[in-house]
């Protein structure tokens, strides 16, 4: 990463309030407004969060994989490849949000129980040029900061309905 690295106790701390903080800028929204992009915005708040779900979906598979396996060598997915799977774009936000705070809710619980030396376990990454070297830490770091960058599209969807 270009960045310092966060601590892992603030990685857990961005992964943990994600979905609270999506519920707060979306509670007040009607089904109809969570499927309208405002004001000729790209996406919808149903369309950002099928995005993180899908996020969440890849790199948390990637963070179990690196905790199971020994080394593994992981075929790199881009999450929306992976979404066109998934039924998460035809889903209602709630059911969708729900399932996504559960899911990390079940992340939350592995990541809090890693020693330093799970955090540091690797996986080489490849399908998307030289191959790569990833840390548990990297993409637990990616997915908290990823996460982070689109709640300023939650906050601009809640002004723009509100």
């Amino acid at each position: 990463m270009s960045h310092a690295e966060l601590p892992v106790e603030k990685i857990l701390s961005l992964l943990g309030e994600g979905p609270t903080r999506i519920a707060a800028l979306t509670s007040d929204l009607s089904p109809a407004q969570l499927r309208t992009p405002p004001h000729g915005e790209a996406w919808s708040a149903i369309d950002v969060l099928v995005h993180l779900r899908s996020c969440a979906d890849v790199w948390g598979q990637c963070m179990r994989a690196i905790l199971v396996e020994e080394q593994p060598i992981l075929r790199a997915v881009h999450p929306s490849a992976w979404v066109k799977g998934m039924d998460y774009p035809t889903l209602e936000f709630e059911p969708s949000l729900q399932a996504y705070t559960a899911q990390r809710a079940e992340l939350l619980t592995l990541l809090e129980s890693l020693s330093a030396a799970a955090w540091s376990r690797t996986a080489t990454i490849t399908g998307a040029g030289k191959p790569l070297v990833r840390t548990v830490k990297f993409y637990a770091e990616w997915l908290a900061t990823h996460e982070r960058s689109h709640y300023k599209q939650f906050k601009q969807l809640h002004r723009a309905f509100s």
